[in-house]
């Protein structure tokens, strides 16, 4: 099992750990409903050093992101994040990405931790077709085990980090990023975020990471800064109804279905993998969709639960749930039959055994 830069502070500071995406990762410290109430009112701090980073470099960089992403990636400039999928060629989706560029001819992804091999064996295969090459100094690198990645979430996050630079950065706008100093170390300061309380994401090299763990927790003092396991991750993300890889989306579910629509990019020219099968949902509709839905009896949905409809016919399957910290009510996602995907829809979820009420709601839920 594999450990980040900063496992050895989890195991200091008392956190529940445990296997996730290959790594041993802290999944609580204080309790998941304290450190999402912390997220959602002050500042926390997430180890997301299991991330992957893979660089996309030289002339055709742009090319082969247009190809193997659905968002239309011409539309970036320097210092501007996108958030993306890249589409399977069977309607499914290898993974959803963040797409960094630096300049005209860099790009850095971001890729889900579970996805780091799939997807880098996608671009590399993918990459042959623009004469691309692999390795150090070439035009496809692969550097996930050489970065160290810390997210900083919540209302107070910025106030921490702006102490440790000398530049303005408190007031960045949402997905943008610079390459800056953070506490003397060289960085990739990113403003993206998963929990949808504000803050940003910190990308440094490994050798890098005691100096800047030491220099958070000191700036982070007078703000209550707390430690956040990937429990309360969960549970902020999934009030905002961000997407998780491996549950709400995955190889077999198209953007369409999944309500991705937003990040996929008909435009002139960008001939991306799938574009006919997905122009044509687009177009002719899908037959399930991804929807959002709270409980109005007292339950809560988990992962793999059966939806059924007002008369008890199965429609769908929960993909993620939970007891929302914040409404103190059960929430989730799930994919349903399109008839049955309208706000205000009353369906149930199958609780061992007993259909217990929930209505179909836009998210996110808070």
């Amino acid at each position: 099992m594999k450990t980040t830069a900063f496992t050895k502070y989890h195991r200091a500071n008392g956190a529940k750990m445990a296997e996730f995406a290959g790594y041993d990762m802290p999944i609580e410290f204080t309790g998941i409903n304290d450190e999402h109430a912390t997220v959602r009112n002050g500042a926390g701090v997430f180890d997301v050093s299991h991330m992957g980073e893979i660089w996309v470099k030289g002339p055709n960089a742009l090319a082969l992101l247009q190809h193997i992403t659905t968002n239309d990636v011409s539309k970036l400039y320097d210092g501007k994040a996108q958030y993306s999928c890249m589409p399977n060629g069977k309607g499914g989706i290898v993974d959803d990405i963040l797409i960094y560029r630096i300049d005209e001819h860099t790009y850095m992804l971001c890729v889900n931790a579970a996805n780091v091999e799939k997807d880098w064996a996608h671009i590399v295969e993918q990459g042959k077709a623009f004469g691309m090459e692999t390795g150090h100094g070439k035009e496809l690198y692969n550097a996930s085990d050489e970065i160290a990645q810390l997210a900083v979430q919540g209302p107070l996050a910025m106030k921490i980090v702006q102490k440790m630079c000398d530049e303005p950065v408190e007031n960045m706008e949402y997905y943008t990023f610079r390459k800056t100093k953070v506490a003397g170390c060289n960085a990739i300061l990113s403003a993206t975020g998963y929990t949808g309380s504000g803050g940003c994401e910190i990308y440094i090299a490994n050798e890098d990471a005691d100096k800047l763990w030491k220099a958070l927790w000191e700036a982070g003092e007078e703000y209550g800064l707390k430690n956040i396991g990937l429990g309360a991750r969960d549970t902020l993300r999934l009030e905002k109804g961000f997407c998780l890889y491996g549950n709400d989306i995955d190889d077999t579910t198209s953007p369409i279905e999944a309500g991705l629509g937003w990040i996929t990019k008909f435009a002139e020219g960008k001939e991306f993998i799938d574009r006919a099968l997905l122009e044509k949902q687009k177009v002719e509709g899908v037959t399930r969709k991804l929807i959002g839905f709270k409980m109005t009896e007292r339950g809560v949905p988990r992962h793999g639960y059966e939806i059924a409809d007002a008369e008890g016919n199965i429609i769908g399957h929960v993909t993620s749930g939970t007891m929302s910290p914040t409404l103190k009510q059960g929430i989730g996602l799930g994919y349903v039959s399109a008839g049955h995907a309208a706000a205000g829809s009353e369906i149930a979820i199958v609780i061992r055994d007993r259909r217990i009420k929930a209505e179909v709601v836009k998210f996110p839920f808070v």
